[in-house]
């Protein structure tokens, strides 16, 4: 439970401490650690586009089967340290294997989604888990983290440039306009932006840009990979197709890391 007293007071911005079964702060502000060993710090219903707990449920499953392993590989190679969160983090598949890389590390995760976040504190043993919205200040201590993984999930640069430590590390992926293209052009799905990469530089101005590495790679997937693949993202939100056919598809992932702003 070491990453929950990373955490800071939604209310106050004071340092939050466990103590029996809550996390509180100076102020007399308290938060119940759940039974399944997440803490809300948002304190409202999730919004109507947070992962529910069937998507969360496919992407489960899609992630065991070990199509985004090298995804995974990467990151781990990149997020280094012993304090290291993943904003947006869903079932926590990424930071859990960031973790495996080193047995001293502690992982927090966050995300909007109540169920994503029961989820993720179950998903490693050296893993905490709170929910919080990655567009508002985000309920975690200043200078606080060596790394910080963004996987397919929204930014909040101001934000990821207070909470990671002088020198600190931002892993972001974000899709190729090839990523998983054949897959998105037979079933109408959500497509990706073509400016996506200049968008992403553009929002890392001031940072020190490290390197940004392609993982591009194969995947042959069964209907049932297809369906999952579908199922778990933001196109679960429309109508799903009612039948689905094995593909060839190809990964095109971009991992870009950066140091946050000297002045942050």
């Amino acid at each position: 439970m070491t990453g929950l007293s990373w955490a800071r007071c939604p209310h106050c911005a004071l340092p939050l401490r466990p103590a029996d079964g809550a996390l509180r702060c100076e102020s007399g502000h308290t938060f119940d650690i759940a039974r399944q060993g997440y803490v809300n710090l948002v304190g409202t219903a999730p919004p109507a586009n947070a992962d529910s707990a069937a998507m969360l449920d496919a992407r489960a499953r899609f992630l065991a089967t070990g199509h985004y392993d090298e995804i995974a590989e990467k990151i781990a190679d990149l997020a280094v340290g012993e304090r290291v969160a993943e904003v947006g983090a869903g079932t926590a598949f990424y930071l859990s294997r960031v973790l495996d890389r080193d047995a001293r590390a502690q992982g927090l995760a966050t995300d909007i989604s109540t169920a994503a976040a029961r989820r993720a504190a179950r998903a490693h043993p050296r893993i905490a888990a709170i929910v919080a919205d990655t567009w508002r200040e985000l309920p975690i201590q200043t200078g606080c983290l060596d790394a910080l993984v963004c996987v397919f999930a929204p930014r909040n640069m101001p934000e990821f440039a207070r909470i990671l430590r002088p020198g600190g590390r931002l892993v972001v992926a974000q899709p190729l306009p090839e990523h998983l293209a054949g897959i998105r052009n037979s079933y109408g799905l959500l497509d990706v932006p073509a400016d996506k990469d200049q968008r992403l530089r553009s929002s890392l101005e001031g940072w020190e840009i490290e390197a940004a590495h392609e993982v591009r790679y194969t995947a042959r997937l069964t209907p049932e990979n297809v369906a999952d693949l579908i199922a778990m993202g933001p196109n679960a939100f429309h109508t799903l197709p009612d039948h689905y056919a094995p593909a060839n598809v190809e990964v095109a992932v971009q991992v870009v890391t950066a140091r946050p702003p000297l002045a942050a």
